[in-house]
């Protein structure tokens, strides 16, 4: 049974696959880290194949560091993250941050202090993205789909979906946690996969819910984002999977169909397939977002025909 009384301190929970290249420097930047409480580091590894697990041992052994190693066999990020879950609910506090950040020095106290008001649930914060390199195409306002949260320098709370925070630099209160609450499944990434949704799912749950969510700017942290990322299929990919898990998991709606696909979608996807190609001509810098926003619809009817699929099973 778990305690009802959890101990004054803050887990730092990183879930990873194969991001050992990454973990030496994400360590430095937590050992440095100044905090008034005591914290622990919990290293979720889902499955990974890489020297992970050596690595961990070897900083634990020569440096006399403190880090739980855990291994999630489920494979996925929600998986992941709800084992973090489970695992620091001795802990008054939880941070996640994700192996390919790195946080600058208030970060952790920043957390502290804010969820030391017993009104807070959550906390999230200011993220920037360092990129390898730019290419043209890659305006700024795509940059929030690398993560990139930037809504002011003044701490406020959040009372809707225009100014999100995500899991990749976040920290709750772990009283949330304890009947039960925990991230959907449903919205999983596995591997290097990208996509997911998880962290949306329980932003909206905390919105629904009244839940006490706030911005500090300077709970920071700084995004690495690999080569491979860097490329127009990453966004469109991105954009599908978002649009399936909508058109799987959450419409329903109530409109003329044809195998179990709204009519009217299909005319928004023909009418932003012209519309793609129109600024593809005319602006070829500037046509990534209805491109995007194609993909996005073109998952969301893949993802009504395969609910149509289960359903009729």
């Amino acid at each position: 049974m778990k305690p009802l009384h959890p101990r004054n301190q803050i887990t730092v929970a990183v879930c990873c696959f194969n991001a050992a290249h990454y973990l030496p420097d994400l360590l430095e930047k937590l050992i440095s880290q100044n905090c008034t409480i005591p914290f622990e580091m919990l290293i979720v590894d889902n499955n990974s194949t890489d020297n992970t697990e050596l690595l961990i041992a070897d900083c634990v052994a020569k440096r006399k560091l403190s880090i739980r190693y855990v291994k999630e066999h489920q494979q996925g990020i929600a998986y992941a993250r709800n084992r973090a879950i489970e695992e620091s609910l001795s802990s008054q506090y939880l941070a996640f941050i994700d192996a390919d950040e790195l946080p600058k020095e208030s970060w952790l106290q920043t957390a502290v202090s804010t969820l030391s008001n017993q009104d807070v649930d959550c906390v999230g914060g200011k993220i920037s993205v360092l990129l390898p390199y730019r290419p043209t195409w890659l305006s700024d306002d795509l940059l929030p789909f690398y993560g990139e949260v930037n809504h002011s320098m003044t701490s406020f709370r959040i009372t809707d979906r225009s100014t999100p925070i995500w899991t990749g630099n976040i920290a709750y209160n772990t009283r949330i946690f304890q009947q039960g609450l925990r991230f959907d499944t449903r919205y999983n990434r596995k591997g290097k996969g990208v996509g997911g949704g998880e962290d949306v799912i329980m932003f909206n749950y905390f919105l629904q819910n009244n839940l006490t969510i706030i911005y500090n700017p300077y709970m920071e942290i700084l995004h690495l984002i690999p080569d491979e990322k860097v490329n127009r299929r990453y966004f469109l990919k991105l954009h599908f999977i978002a649009g399936k898990n909508s058109g799987l998991y959450e419409i329903d709606i109530d409109a003329k169909k044809i195998w179990g696909v709204p009519i009217f979608m299909i005319l928004q996807l023909i009418k932003k397939s012209f519309h793609a190609i129109y600024l593809r001509i005319t602006r070829p810098h500037n046509y990534m977002r209805e491109t995007m926003n194609f993909s996005h619809q073109l998952g969301m009817i893949y993802g009504q025909l395969k609910n149509k699929l289960i359903s009729s099973r």
